[in-house]
């Protein structure tokens, strides 16, 4: 089974914003705006956006200004691509094979117009309870505290399913609480819930300001039943976290997890995904740069692994250009 594994560097600041939101059906010679939906500020997925909209704005020959605002991570994303709302945005490669198939959050409704664009890193689950929980196993969040995540969010989705393998509910905790990726390492320090759950590339700063702030701990997630969610689920892999990112947490912990992907709509513009993809990709070396969780990536496995919905047309045609794909 294939295994992610992560940076030990440590976690890059945030990046620039650009323009407010319009159309991008404006004429060729005017600026055209577009818009990526992210994730939450302490999250990767808000680091991906913000790096992408810094390349393509740096774009000298492009008329295309970008901005890349915090939103509700993965589902909010792609519903806010299929509303207008959002040109682009990130999604992990569950919840993208979820909307396109009509699965899951999108149970017959499938979003077939749905396009990949390019996966970025791998996201494992992440599960950090505190040491005075009780909690050494995923069994034991039976009767806690835990924030299962806020809905429409990445963790929110994968957790979901973790509940289903297990046949738990929201019953099964003492609190089910639904905060958002940003509160969540304050409740767990202000001792307001036992344990929270994060889908997440590493190191990461939200997790890393739990462990500073009170003794806690992660927990693998590497039972009978996460090996029946990776071996049913196409776009599952186990992954491990390395031991020594975060106060505390000295040796590697088995889960498993899913990647993030970059997705847009098949009617977005095809010389603005052809022009954001080459502004990424032309200028790799600095992209890789802007966070840990990037440093490994490799340009041919991010254009053929984790998509579930087919390529757009802009996209293609770069890759072809460069040979990653026939």
């Amino acid at each position: 089974m294939k295994r992610h594994a992560f940076s030990t560097a440590a976690f890059s600041g945030a990046l620039l914003g650009a323009a407010m939101f319009a159309s991008p059906a404006m004429a060729q010679d005017d600026e055209q705006f577009i818009t990526i939906g992210t994730g939450g500020q302490t999250g990767v997925y808000y680091v991906v956006g913000q790096s992408i909209c810094r390349l393509v704005n740096r774009l000298e020959e492009s008329n295309i200004k970008c901005n890349a605002p915090s939103t509700g991570g993965s589902v909010a994303n792609i519903n806010g691509i299929k509303s207008g709302e959002l040109d682009m945005g990130v999604a992990q490669s569950d919840v993208q094979y979820q909307a396109y198939n009509g699965t899951g959050n999108f149970e017959g409704e499938p979003y077939e117009e749905l396009r990949a664009v390019f996966r970025v890193h791998g996201e494992p689950l992440t599960l950090l309870a505190r040491a005075d929980s009780g909690i050494e196993t995923l069994d034991d969040l039976e009767g806690k505290r835990v924030n299962i995540g806020n809905p429409g969010s990445g963790q929110r989705n994968t957790m979901e399913v973790v509940m289903e393998a297990k046949g738990w509910t929201e019953d099964t905790f003492s609190l089910a609480s639904q905060l958002d990726a940003a509160e969540q390492a304050a409740a767990l320090a202000d001792n307001n819930v036992d344990a929270m759950v994060y889908v997440v590339g590493h190191p990461n700063g939200s997790i890393q300001e739990a462990t500073t702030t009170v003794d806690s701990r992660l927990i693998p997630l590497n039972d009978e039943d996460i090996d029946g969610i990776v071996e049913e689920y196409p776009y599952y892999t186990k992954s491990v976290i390395p031991g020594g990112l975060y106060k505390g947490n000295d040796e590697d912990v088995e889960t498993f997890g899913v990647a993030a992907t970059f997705v847009t709509t098949a009617e977005a513009d095809e010389e603005v995904i052809y022009q954001t993809v080459k502004a990424v990709f032309d200028n790799f070396d600095r992209f890789k740069r802007l966070h840990p969780a990037f440093e490994n990536l490799d340009p041919e496995e991010m254009v053929s692994e984790g998509l579930s919905a087919p390529l757009h047309d802009g996209a293609a045609r770069y890759y072809r250009e460069q040979g990653w794909i026939e």
